[in-house]
């Protein structure tokens, strides 16, 4: 029988985060690493993948990490990093849809607010559904896809709290705006985004359940990063414990999820959000 820290072991594997650039993405590829994988660190373009992987670097010079650009919202971009690993003799053995854009909540007084619904702008519904979810589709259906022919893997999508309760605008709200059409909210994309994200696991899970790939979803409430304190304050007191996430707090779920401590789990979503889902 395996002993209960061998079941975390990633060594001789390869994962592939997308979107790793980011504030989690670069963690998830740090939590990964950390338990032995080789991981292909992606963002949209190669200096962002690259300045990921030297940042990671300063903490842990042995990792083994490997750039690559990808656009998640092109197949053809997809299909033609895959191609690139094959020919290295790179096979992804764990993928970690991380892409995504995080729409920052602004107010520009006079005007009505384009975070608003009535006034959300259908071109930038179309990007970030194409960064957020149909990337995470395509990446799927590339990766996966191979991952089913070989008959295992795992797919990891990062979800949010957001995809499993609606946002409180009253986070967002500016006291010194006193239209209420002026205020601005946290767009619609997102939480849509990360809903369809967490159906996207169920489906995919079923799909190949006969295949040896298993597909789950974290959903991770906010971190800390400075943020204003006022916001930071009206957070925190809808979250039980009290507090943000520190950034660092979501690597042990990664490496369970994306590591055979989680074999017989598939099509789940793992809620850390300090409990604010409960109340």
């Amino acid at each position: 029988m395996a002993t209960p820290s061998s079941r975390y072991d990633l060594t001789e594997r390869t994962a592939l985060v997308t979107g790793a650039g980011g504030l989690l993405g670069k963690q998830h590829v740090a939590a990964l690493s950390e338990a032995g994988a080789r991981v292909v660190v992606t963002d949209v373009g190669l200096t962002q993948a690259e300045a990921a992987v030297a940042a990671l670097k300063q903490n842990d010079a042995a990792a083994d990490l490997i750039a690559l650009a990808i656009d998640v919202t092109s197949l053809d971009s997809v299909r033609a990093a895959n191609e690139q690993l094959a020919g290295r003799g790179i096979t992804i053995d764990i993928l970690v849809n991380n892409a995504a854009i995080d729409p920052k909540v602004t107010s520009t007084p006079g005007v009505m607010h384009s975070s608003r619904f009535e006034a959300f702008p259908v071109p930038q519904w179309q990007t970030e559904i194409a960064v957020g979810l149909t990337g995470a589709m395509l990446c799927a259906q590339v990766f996966g896809g191979d991952m089913a022919k070989h008959g295992r893997g795992v797919i990891l999508n990062i979800a949010s709290d957001l995809g499993v309760i609606a946002p409180d605008q009253r986070l967002y709200r500016q006291p010194e705006v006193t239209r209420e059409e002026e205020q601005p909210v946290k767009p619609v994309t997102y939480s849509v985004i990360k809903h369809g994200l967490i159906g996207l696991t169920k489906y995919l899970a079923t799909y190949w359940a006969d295949h040896g790939v298993r597909v789950n979803a974290i959903s991770p409430g906010g971190v800390f990063n400075n943020q204003d304190p006022a916001f930071v304050d009206r957070l925190t007191r809808l979250i039980p414990m009290g507090r943000m996430a520190e950034v660092h707090e979501y690597r042990s779920a990664v490496q369970f999820l994306c590591s055979d401590a989680s074999s017989y789990m598939t099509g789940q979503n793992l809620i850390m959000d300090g409990g604010r889902s409960v109340w």
